[in-house]
């Protein structure tokens, strides 16, 4: 994007919206070069829909339990989201499996952020899953979305150690505070024109990422 324009961010929710509100701060103090377009949440009334209210972002809600089925959920899902003319889209707690329809129609541009080092613990409950699994390492992901589950091109990933005192509770809250870290900075790579998706191979700087970014590497 150029200094003139900033990029356009589309941002699914499903509830409390704690990423949400990191990606809010940063945009509004100018870190982040972003403007968040709108806030769009499945479930009516979530405490992330008021988040951006307070930040003066158009708060918008579309219940899938008002639609028949996924696809006519979902393509009122996309002509919403295109009315804001988005040029990246972000899931943050947006708690839906998407089609591949859906995906194919953003492919490039739709992040996902996953509480796990994927490819390890897809899905639910993951801070438990490495718990029992006595994980050294534990952590969170940024991938591209595409229709595997969890199974997009890997962008990035931040660690944190699994302590021999953790229960799920104190692992995902130190994993929680590395995500409000790791999501503004892979956005933040992508409204600079640093990221992009060719084929299924993420690129970095014009390079291919022969494995994933680690946010350690980088400096606030």
């Amino acid at each position: 994007m150029t200094a003139a324009r900033k990029c356009r961010l589309v941002v699914l929710i499903s509830g409390r919206g704690s990423n949400l509100q990191a990606i809010l701060d940063q945009a509004t103090s100018g870190e982040l070069p972003v403007e968040v377009a709108a806030v769009i949440s499945n479930r009516p009334g979530v405490q992330g829909l008021e988040r951006a209210r307070q930040a003066s972002v158009p708060a918008l809600e579309l219940d899938h339990q008002n639609y028949p089925d996924r696809p006519e959920f979902e393509a009122a899902l996309i002509t919403l989201i295109d009315r804001q003319q988005p040029d990246l889209v972000i899931l943050a707690g947006f708690m839906r499996v998407l089609t591949a329809g859906f995906t194919e129609h953003y492919r490039g541009r739709l992040f996902n952020i996953h509480p796990s080092l994927l490819p390890k613990f897809r899905g639910l409950h993951t801070h438990e899953r490495a718990i029992d699994a006595e994980e050294s390492e534990h952590g969170a992901t940024i991938h591209f979305v595409t229709a595997e589950l969890d199974g997009g091109p890997i962008i990035v990933q931040a660690r944190v150690p699994v302590l021999p005192e953790d229960d799920p509770d104190t692992l995902a809250a130190r994993v929680l505070e590395q995500e409000h870290r790791l999501y503004p900075q892979a956005i933040r790579w992508f409204a600079e024109g640093r990221l992009q998706l060719k084929g299924e191979q993420v690129w970095f700087d014009g390079k291919l990422l022969a494995e994933p970014l680690r946010l350690d590497d980088f400096v606030d």
